[in-house]
């Protein structure tokens, strides 16, 4: 999954991949391991390359506060754009909405048979720690839906066909 991330006033592109409990995150191009273990209620022990920190995890809308020793930092988190090789396909046919990366399906926002607009909300799913809502790539007509509240999903689960 693709994130644009802004913090201390500065925007980047973060790519995030889940290899089993360590997440390979690119920021700008530059690849960092990240082992993230919670260690109590709104608290977490990250390794990041291999340095060790301990973390208070605020969570906000559209994003976290985050809790050093030394200081908090707001950090501002939003699904990037899909890139243009996919934002010019062809409008036809089913349109598969596929779970992005391993999760929890939080909310289910949608129904067979409802009408949605393109970049409506189809579903909220957690993702490590963090609630993302997959929206709908077009607008069209839900055909099925498979996710439901509390599922498990695993990278490129089918949720939800639009047609």
């Amino acid at each position: 999954m693709i994130f644009d991330v802004s913090v201390l006033g500065r925007t980047v592109k973060a790519e995030v991949k889940v290899r089993g409990d360590v997440y390979q995150v690119t920021i700008d191009g530059k690849p960092h391991t990240v082992d993230f273990r919670e260690t109590g209620r709104d608290f977490a022990s990250l390794l990041l390359d291999g340095r060790s920190f301990e973390a208070g995890l605020e969570r906000k809308q559209g994003g976290f506060i985050v809790h050093l020793p030394v200081d908090n930092i707001e950090v501002a988190l939003q699904e990037a754009a899909r890139g243009s090789a996919s934002a010019h396909k062809k409008a036809t046919g089913p349109a598969r909405v596929t779970a992005p990366m391993p999760g929890k399906i939080v909310r289910v926002l949608i129904e067979a048979g409802q009408e949605v607009a393109a970049g409506a909300g189809l579903i909220v799913m957690e993702a490590m720690k963090m609630e993302n809502e997959l929206r709908a790539p077009r607008a069209g007509r839900v055909q099925s839906v498979a996710a439901r509240e509390g599922l498990a999903v695993e990278t490129g689960a089918l949720l939800v066909v639009i047609e």
